[in-house]
């Protein structure tokens, strides 16, 4: 059975006749008659009276005939759909995400909503090399990632970067305002630095390091690991005393004892990951709300 069965066994019906079926269609009577005959024979049935001037629906045509017409109808629905698909205008975007900072998580989703109500995203949080493997498996159609500047097979568009931000004890002479002037690496060069093994957040951990090396210094001494940003924190004005290094994802977190001070040498640039060749449709529209976020047109927010 086919669609254009279907479709002539319609347009016979409501135009009640062969000639008049393949006019409406553009076609000649006979590929009109030969599909109907086709249709019947594969169907066992007689659709039509032909013994008349005008021919008509039998009782299995009848019953046949609303049956035909769904049918099309979700063959045209299938078109329509894929063809929004295709436009990137509905479908699922399959996305992996970072936390903060601030909102703009939030309303890169809503101008993406803005420019595709129809399209379903699928938010993912993984760590950051889980993240990519993902995007390269084909899992993910996207994932943000901070921190590395390149990843083998997969294409990283840089977004927008972020400060860094130094916590250390209060107690400590770096801690005050001092001229409001940013830290620099030098400053802390003798103060143990708590940062997460390289296996947990290699991009992170890579950011770091490279910085010092950058600067042409020497590491600061290890102190105890990062664990959590809440516990690290809560830990930094013991002694030992000790600092570490982290990217705000939401408000700076009051915590006894400790100080926060911007870095002078380090930012960190959150990307998106996407396979390498021509994007998706859902990843084309998720790069136009990305370019509406990051260059608002006048009188936008």
């Amino acid at each position: 059975m086919e669609l254009r069965q279907l479709a002539y066994l319609v347009a016979v019906a409501e135009e009640g006749g062969f000639g008049r079926a393949a006019e409406r269609l553009s076609i000649v009577q006979s590929a009109v008659s030969q599909q109907v005959q086709r249709l019947e024979r594969e169907l066992g049935l007689v659709l039509f009276d032909r013994s008349s001037r005008r021919v008509r629906l039998t009782a299995a045509g009848e019953r046949l005939l609303p049956e035909a017409r769904a049918v099309l109808a979700a063959a045209e629905q299938t078109r329509r759909v894929a063809a929004e698909i295709t436009a990137g205008a509905e479908g699922v975007l399959r996305l992996g995400a970072v936390h903060g900072p601030g909102d703009r998580l939030y309303r890169v989703l809503a101008e993406l909503a803005e420019l595709a109500p129809r399209l379903r995203v699928r938010l993912t949080r993984a760590a950051p090399t889980q993240r990519l493997a993902l995007v390269r498996s084909g899992a993910l159609d996207a994932a943000f990632v901070r921190g590395p500047a390149a990843a083998p097979g997969l294409d990283l568009l840089p977004l927008w970067s972020d400060p860094l931000y130094a916590a250390l004890p209060t107690a400590h002479p770096l801690a005050g305002p001092g001229d409001g002037a940013p830290l620099r690496l030098a400053q802390l060069a003798d103060l143990p630095l708590r940062l997460a093994p390289h296996t947990d957040n290699p991009p992170f951990h890579g950011l770091v390091t490279a910085a010092w090396r950058a600067a042409g210094l020497t590491p600061p001494p290890p102190g105890p690991p990062f664990t959590t940003l809440r516990e690290t924190l809560t830990e930094i004005a013991d002694d030992p005393p000790s600092w570490t290094v982290f990217y705000q994802v939401s408000d700076l977190p009051p915590v006894p004892r400790v100080a926060y001070r911007p870095l002078a040498d380090l930012t960190v640039t959150t990307s998106l990951a996407v396979r390498s060749g021509p994007p998706p449709p859902a990843v084309r529209r998720l790069l136009q709300a990305l370019h509406l976020v990051n260059s608002p047109a006048p009188g936008r927010t």
